[in-house]
């Protein structure tokens, strides 16, 4: 294999069609493990302490550690972040070092002993529904009734399109997932890709955090593949009202969005979507 760029990979296959085997080179999307270290300066000194390995796209790992943070609760605004360094061993297949530190500043509490006991499970893993949303509760987090940001039908059917159009490594690959930020005027704020469909969400966050638009209330999230509870609950703390994908939403992520007087849209294709909730932020 040879490296294209940190996100995608050149590899030499055997491509049968009609019977016939032909050799040639295909570009696969780059996997890769990020550990996410946390750091908090004390009277003691400073102490990294690794709190999650996800496995993701190399590039933009500031984003997705900051992100990360910032959709779990650790922080509360960017400028919680005193600093970030990539360190480790240098991938031979990226060049590209996987493992982000992070710094908070002094006065960030971290409740290390809760970290311990990780994060929300993933519907993959069979979580129950009602224990989650609890924790979404006991999280402090409340429903977006406030926010009445209206997004127009045309608008809404313009941007699987738009978000095609953005994905650069998708078009090397074809395996990546995306999410686009967008306003109610159509402007798109960021879009992020990765491997995981939860990564490419906490990198979106993590540049929202970085330019202080957080909460992102008034914006809306897009996401490549299906809405998932993780994906509802990333767009609840970052306060972004609207969620739509391209995919099929699950039971748990309807739930969420009417529990949260959010927007949930499935199947966006073309001018073609279901609303599954908030249908009000919808106008003619």
């Amino acid at each position: 294999m040879a490296p294209i760029d940190n996100s995608s990979l050149a590899v030499d296959i055997s491509k049968v069609a009609g019977g016939e085997t032909t050799k040639r080179a295909d570009n696969v999307a780059v996997e890769e493990p990020l550990e996410i270290q946390l750091c908090s300066r004390t009277a003691e000194g400073s102490a990294a302490k690794s709190i999650s390995i996800t496995m993701r796209t190399p590039g933009d790992d500031a984003d997705l550690a900051v992100g990360f943070l910032y959709t779990e609760g650790i922080i509360r605004s960017g400028a919680d972040v005193a600093s970030i360094e990539q360190i480790g061993d240098v991938s031979a297949d990226t060049g590209e070092r996987n493992t982000v530190r992070v710094e908070l500043e002094p006065q960030v509490d971290i409740d290390f002993d809760r970290l311990q006991r990780h994060f929300y499970t993933t519907s993959s893993c069979g979580v129950c529904g009602k224990a989650t949303l609890d924790a979404l509760r006991v999280a402090g987090q409340a429903p977006l009734t406030e926010d009445q940001s209206r997004f127009t039908r045309t608008l809404i059917g313009t941007l699987p399109d738009r978000l095609m159009s953005q994905q650069r490594v998708f078009t090397q690959t074809g395996g990546l997932h995306a999410a686009l930020v967008f306003d109610t005027d159509g402007t798109v704020v960021v879009v992020r890709e990765d491997v995981g469909r939860h990564n490419a969400v906490d990198k979106v966050v993590g540049a929202l955090a970085f330019e202080g638009r957080l909460p992102a209330s008034g914006l809306g999230l897009l996401v490549s593949g299906r809405a998932s509870f993780e994906l509802m609950q990333k767009a609840l703390v970052a306060k972004m009202p609207l969620l739509a994908a391209v995919g099929a939403p699950s039971s748990l992520a309807v739930r969420t969005a009417q529990e949260f007087d959010m927007t949930l849209i499935g199947f966006l294709r073309d001018d073609r979507f279901n609303i599954y909730a908030g249908e009000q932020r919808i106008i003619q």
